[in-house]
């Protein structure tokens, strides 16, 4: 694979890399190296000056607002925006309910959803996991009941990311309880301010509200709201999660933790010698640079498969598996390289009577970073299902 840059890519990467000094809100630079917790205007604040900008759903089609970008160009528009530590936009509407609306949607629902997703103006989160029905997906048990034009829905979802703020959220119910678990499943679309709603927030070990519960209290929701044929939800949401498996493996994301990594590892700390003159510490290094760099051969492959008309394959679950174990290793690493700076970690320590929290700013962040990526072996498919789908689909096991 040629890794070479034509002189239009260069032009372009420089385009980019201008528009980041330029355009990105300076109360956002640092915020999330510093732990701040971010809000839903936070994020908003970058996700609106690149939709002005016509730069914010670049895997989109054209004709729904995408930018008809080469799968070069956007490699290095993820490059870039991860170089200058961008926010990251949150994929539960432009990952993946637009995509699934687009694609399988009818036209009312794409006129009315996709330029709402697109400005932002709806925050969407992503009504999947249930008590029980996590990795066995299939076996949900949230249940709508046809009720004229209507969906009577009852249930619970967990580890709702974001429900807190969210406008609309895409759920799975099961509309057939007589039918195998997969095909009798449906794919709604809930406005989240609809009577019967409650959210509730689970707390990280890390202290943050990021996840949430979500209880489903004879909601009523109109069929009209219901994306593709009612029990065929599972192509659906087979569809995302080829989607949201893809965006896991963060290659550009990985790439600059790496480079904050090394950074540490370069600091010497209490008259001790730099962690990069240890000869251990630097094999994992690189161990974790040459898998990284075969994942992002991959993911350079895998996107010229959409823009050959093809959505994401099984090449999707290489991605994640690979991708969230890198991620791992990273806070892995991070860890190690703070050393005991990186354990006296306690949700507001630093405030009142200790205004400067023990140890370098750097390592503040370490601990909860490392407890947070425990989750990304689980969520978008647990790596244990991913290798089954690889067994399956690629080797034909």
């Amino acid at each position: 694979m040629d890794m070479e840059f034509s002189p239009e890519d260069l032009a372009f990467q420089k385009e980019v890399r201008d528009f980041i000094a330029e355009n990105y809100p300076a109360e956002l630079r640092g915020k999330q190296d510093e732990g701040e917790e971010m809000s839903k205007e936070d994020f908003l604040a970058w996700h609106k000056v690149l939709y002005n900008k016509g730069w914010v759903a670049p895997a989109w089609p054209v004709e729904y607002g995408g930018t008809g970008w080469t799968p070069t160009q956007r490699f290095i528009f993820s490059e870039e925006t991860a170089r200058a530590d961008c926010v990251r936009l949150m994929p539960f509407g432009l990952a993946m309910v637009g995509p699934v609306i687009y694609t399988f949607g009818t036209p009312e629902q794409k006129a009315y959803f996709l330029p709402r997703i697109l400005s932002g103006e709806d925050w969407w989160c992503q009504g999947y996991s249930e008590p029980g029905s996590g990795s066995d997906l299939a076996s949900l048990r949230t249940a709508a009941i046809p009720d004229g034009d209507d969906y009577i829905v009852n249930g619970q979802k967990t580890w709702t990311t974001m429900a807190q703020y969210a406008d609309w959220g895409f759920f799975l119910v099961r509309t057939d309880k007589d039918a195998k678990q997969q095909e009798g499943i449906s794919f709604l679309l809930i406005d989240m301010k609809s009577p019967g709603i409650t959210v509730r927030p689970i707390i990280t070990l890390g202290g943050e509200h990021e996840v949430n519960e979500v209880w489903l209290e004879d909601v009523r929701v109109p069929q009209s709201q219901r994306v593709y044929d009612e029990n065929k939800g599972w192509t659906c949401a087979k569809f995302l999660l080829a989607h949201e498996r893809t965006g896991i493996a963060g290659v550009a994301a990985s790439k600059r933790g790496v480079e904050k990594v090394k950074a540490i590892a370069r600091t010497e700390l209490d008259g001790d010698k730099s962690l990069l003159s240890n000869p251990f510490f630097k094999r994992k290094i690189a161990e974790l640079e040459v898998d990284l760099t075969a994942l992002e051969f991959t993911e350079l492959r895998s996107l010229a498969g959409p823009n050959a008309g093809r959505g994401p394959g099984p090449e999707s679950s290489l991605l994640k598996i690979k991708g969230s174990e890198i991620q791992q290793r990273l806070t892995e690493l991070s860890l190690e390289a703070v050393g005991h700076y990186g354990a006296p970690y306690f949700r507001g320590f630093g405030e009142g009577d200790n205004e400067h929290p023990i140890g370098p700013d750097y390592a503040h962040r370490a601990a909860p970073s490392y407890f947070n990526m425990r989750k990304t072996t689980i969520y978008g498919g647990s790596n244990e299902i991913q290798r089954n789908i690889i067994a399956k689909m690629v080797l034909g096991l």
